[in-house]
């Protein structure tokens, strides 16, 4: 990876910000790449492909160029890193991973202690530790595809982000078409069926409600799931450990 500065310029810059619930932008500039990092609460990540939702503990990879907007149902302590692009620091593709141990130590210092000057052995050595780290992250199955070419695809999956309760039957009534021809709709909007990607979209947004300390049985009864097992189940199914769990990192 080119470390060459270009007119003093610093090629790694770090971004601290606590958001209250509700709807954010990222401040992006062209050229940067970043990686944001969510330290406490639970963040969702929309960009014109779909959707990454971004537990404590997790990373997400946004190469430069993707316009990104943030939604969070409560607080979320982000801590970013912005990468000159012309490092080619990771692949040009979004991606998430877990970051525990020493990959979100080095995170956090890098950010603490941004712009790092890659002049400076210390700091030089840093960053390439960081990124030969986050190489070798596997990707979390945090992702939902968008609706591609289908306004009623795009509306029913707009409510389900919404209210992760709502029945399908209502989607489709909402909409003023038969649920039979908003399932069709959605499969060829999305590549996956209404039902399938609502499961997901549900574990996903029970990860806001987890991280902020809510029970999972009130966690279960927000998201639509009429028992706490149900819905420890389909976590389990999801994401390959039950809710109890899987935020313990």
């Amino acid at each position: 990876m080119s470390k060459t500065r270009h007119d003093g310029e610093p090629l790694v810059r770090g971004y601290a910000v606590t958001h209250p619930p509700g709807a954010a932008r990222l401040p992006v500039a062209a050229g940067w790449d970043q990686l944001v990092y969510a330290a406490s609460g639970t963040m969702t990540v929309s960009t014109a492909a779909g959707s990454w939702t971004v537990p404590p503990a997790r990373a997400l990879w946004i190469p430069a160029g993707e316009q990104v907007r943030i939604v969070n149902r409560f607080r979320v302590a982000v801590r970013t890193l912005y990468f000159a692009a012309r490092l080619n620091a990771l692949p040009p593709e979004t991606r998430i991973v877990t970051v525990t141990g020493l990959v979100r130590e080095l995170l956090l210092h890098a950010v603490t202690h941004s712009p790092l000057d890659l002049d400076a052995p210390v700091d030089s050595a840093l960053l390439t530790l960081l990124v030969d780290q986050l190489h070798q992250l596997p990707d979390e199955p945090l992702w939902l595809p968008s609706p591609a070419g289908s306004a009623l695809a795009f509306t029913a999956a707009e409510l389900i982000r919404e209210d992760p309760a709502r029945p399908i039957s209502s989607l489709a009534r909402t909409a003023g078409v038969s649920q039979r021809t908003l399932e069709r709709g959605f499969v060829a909007a999305t590549g996956t069926t209404l039902g399938v990607w609502r499961r997901h979209a549900r574990i996903l947004a029970s990860l806001h409600y987890l991280a902020a300390g809510t029970s999972v049985t009130e966690t279960a009864s927000a998201i639509g799931y009429s028992t706490p097992s149900a819905f420890v189940a389909a976590f389990r199914s999801q994401l390959g450990s039950p809710p109890s769990s899987y935020l313990q990192l």
